[in-house]
């Protein structure tokens, strides 16, 4: 006779210590989990407090705030009769912990604690939590009297032990616990765990699904059992974006896929598992069976409730294929909803951001239009706290959207900021794809401004700096490109705070960025330009998949104008033009094509190569297109400076800071990317943040190490640069970024 259970996992969009909405959100879920038939539901990783509280983890009042959550939810009618798994922070014995609080009809069954923290990357969790260090036991646990109260227990289970119910047998991990290679699951098996359960807070990455969900297939392959997964879904206050993809394996097969991408806050999914077919599945794995006769058991807390329904007839969840996204689609839903997150919890009114007409500035405007696609689908679907949200952007209590091109009108503003060094077709490019899709465009002159700030310095030196072109040094050229860079982050500040008010709106709007990684990578891009803004969308992802991505939108959502933008060649316009036409090119001035860049990154930040490594690998990787000599010229040219010239100044040059490998710049002077230091050490209260997630703190530059899959085969095609351009060393840009992958 079958013995089947439902079991629910969800992904919730809870934000660091809103602990009012938290609770709200967890009950939420709990209900729809009932109402759908389920006795076990599974939260996500810290849902009670919040993922991405960071150091208030070290405050007494967020481990206070918490145990209130746990109280209500204790006490609320709604989780009776389910096993609720959440999660929350815990001190024991003056120790703070990561922990899963399972609890049933007001009785605590265990607090089980993180055994393996995540440190790789976007994570630093020892900074605030302990890692239980004493597998398979477990110690008693003084509740706090709020707690003692709702329950009437003075001490609880605290440690590493398993769940037993009249029909089965559970077992936690937390997040990590699952990508550990030493994973608790393959013990509880042993021990005859049949339910696997993990509460995460896992980041999205580009195309990191089909690394999760080859994870979950795997741990039920070898194990037999279910594994259910949680999720958060959202931004969580943080510079990351959570995913969701809330999941639960049988066997080696999916049966629950949740999605990855939402604008609405809770996320349910339930599956049916026939505990039978575990227990058929695992007789039938032989060496199993005899590895498991000399396993070490775990605790097993004894509960005197049953998971099964009783009624052997009911349907089970049958396997599925994962539906994956596109690296293309991912882009395009990922960052947007990120956006939106970030905006309508910031009190803002939109966003606003300088459009060039090229690739990048055309990407992050396409997110951004995407996000009021996926708006006003939410509202279609009923999505009350969207339809709210979308309100108090906006400013009008009484405005429902139905255009996304309407929305886009109201809540983004993009920007042409021209020069004499701008041509018409950036101007006309940057203005049809305005036009497509909706946003409130502006066309502006900058060169009053350049010209002002000229008159400053020619006043104090009796000289006038010249472009290149015009006979002038290499250090004259670029302090005029760059003075065109700078004076365009300081006007798009200034709109962003006054355009509303010019419209006769209240409120701002978030300053738009739009360098790609690859410009990281190589310290390509000017400090205090488009680099810095309040968020950037891009930071994560390479210009290979920024190409494919354009394609995608004009296909997808019929921006036609990207054709255009896709074919133009990639440059900045800073330097004047050539009979009205560009002179100027990015691939020349960093001395190598995307494409070969991309393969830098692979190699530099995937394999952790050094430079001889990095060479070796070359050779055999480009032995078809290259002589080894050629593939020396390529890394010389990449870091080749004019010394006699003296080109470049530490950190005051598109081109990236014009040390040697080996320096360590002071830490008050790093940060190219943020800006959240400058040389006197003054913060600067600048959020640089990708939703493809890139971490960009006072030290570093986080990459994702799937963003350089895609190349384009155009980019083989572009012609070399001269042997007399001059170029920093890409090294140099390594070091300076501390690029560190993702786990």
């Amino acid at each position: 006779m079958g013995r089947k259970v439902i079991v629910a996992t969800c992904s919730l969009n809870q934000w660091a210590m809103d602990f009012e909405r938290n609770q709200k959100r967890i009950l939420e879920s709990i209900k729809e989990a009932k109402a759908r038939g389920a006795t076990y539901r599974l939260g996500p990783e810290l849902e009670i407090s919040g993922y991405g509280c960071n150091d208030h983890f070290l405050e007494g009042d967020t481990l206070l705030h918490s145990f209130q959550v746990l109280a209500e939810l204790l006490a609320s009618p709604i989780c009776t009769d389910i096993i609720c798994d959440v999660g929350m922070p815990v001190m024991h014995k003056n120790v703070t912990y990561n922990c899963r609080v399972i609890f049933l009809n007001r009785k605590i069954l265990l607090i089980r604690p993180k055994m393996m923290l995540a440190e790789g990357g976007n994570y630093r969790e020892s900074r605030w939590f302990t890692a239980w260090a004493k597998p398979k036991q477990t110690e008693d646990f003084f509740l706090p009297r709020m707690i003692e109260v709702v329950t009437q227990q003075k001490t609880v289970p605290f440690g590493d032990a398993v769940l037993s119910t009249r029909d089965t047998c559970i077992g936690s991990e937390i997040c990590e616990e699952l990508w550990n290679p030493a994973s608790r699951h393959v013990e509880m098996c042993l021990d005859g765990v049949e339910i696997f359960t993990n509460g995460s807070g896992s980041h999205h990455e580009l195309r990191k699904a089909y690394v999760r969900v080859d994870l979950l297939k795997s741990a039920t392959y070898k194990c037999g059992g279910a594994y259910v997964f949680a999720n958060q879904i959202g931004c969580d206050g943080e510079r990351v974006y959570y995913d969701g993809c809330a999941a639960v394996a049988c066997n080696g097969k999916i049966v629950a896929q949740g999605c990855q991408f939402s604008m609405h806050e809770v996320n349910v999914i339930t599956a049916t598992i026939d505990l039978e077919d575990i227990r058929a599945y695992r007789n039938n794995l032989r060496s199993r069976c005899v590895a498991a006769t000399t396993s070490v058991p775990f605790p097993r807390i004894a509960v005197d409730f049953a998971l099964t329904s009783g009624d052997p007839f009911i349907a089970t969840s049958p396997p599925i294929e994962w539906k994956y996204h596109t690296a293309e689609e991912e882009i395009s839903l990922g960052p947007a909803c990120w956006m939106w997150d970030y905006v309508r919890r910031s009190g803002q009114g939109g966003y606003f951001l300088p459009l060039s007409g090229g690739i990048d500035s055309s990407s992050s405007a396409c997110i951004v239009a995407s996000m009021c696609h996926l708006v006003c689908q939410a509202v279609k679907e009923a999505d009350g706290q969207v339809l709210k949200d979308v309100q108090q952007v906006v400013g009008d209590a009484g405005y429902v959207p139905h255009d996304p091109k309407d929305l886009c009108n109201r809540i983004f503003t993009t920007c042409y900021m021209g020069s004499n060094n701008s041509s018409e077709e950036t101007c006309s490019r940057a203005k049809e794809l305005a036009a497509q899709i909706g946003s409130y465009h502006l066309v502006l002159n900058i060169e009053p401004a350049v010209a002002a700030i000229l008159s400053i310095f020619t006043a104090i030196f009796p000289m006038v700096p010249k472009y290149r072109v015009h006979g002038g040094s290499p250090r004259e050229n670029l302090a005029l490109q760059n003075l065109q860079a700078r004076l365009r982050m300081v006007l798009a500040y200034m709109f962003a705070q006054l355009s509303l008010w010019a419209r006769g709106r209240s409120g701002g709007l978030l300053v738009v960025g739009s360098a790609n990684v690859d410009e990281s990578l190589r310290g390509y891009f000017t400090k205090y330009d488009c680099s810095s803004a309040d968020i950037n969308p891009i930071g994560g992802i390479s210009k290979t998949d920024l190409r494919s991505f354009i394609c995608y939108c004009a296909d997808h959502f019929g921006w036609t104008s990207l054709l255009k933008i896709y074919s133009a060649i990639p440059t900045a316009e800073l330097e004047p033009l050539d009979k009205g036409l560009i002179s100027q090119s990015d691939e020349a001035d960093m001395g190598m094509t995307y494409e070969e860049l991309s393969v830098y990154g692979r190699l530099r930040n995937q394999q952790r190569c050094g430079p001889y490594s990095m060479f070796s690998k070359l050779v055999s990787t480009w032995k078809d297109r290259f002589t080894p000599s050629q593939v020396k010229a390529i890394g010389d040219r990449s870091s080749k400076i004019d010394a006699a010239t003296d080109q470049h100044s530490k950190y005051d040059t598109k081109h990236g800071p014009s040390i040697s490998p080996s320096q360590q710049p002071p830490t008050n002077e790093l940060n190219c990317q943020s800006g959240q230091n400058t040389s006197s050490g003054v913060q600067v209260p600048i959020i640089i943040a990708s939703a493809i997630p890139v971490n960009v703190g006072s030290k570093s530059c986080l990459i994702d190490d799937n963003v350089f899959h895609k190349t384009c085969a155009s980019m083989l095609k572009t012609k070399r640069p001269s042997e007399d351009h001059r170029y920093v060393s890409l090294n140099c840009a390594f070091s300076a970024s501390e690029i560190t992958c993702m786990t």
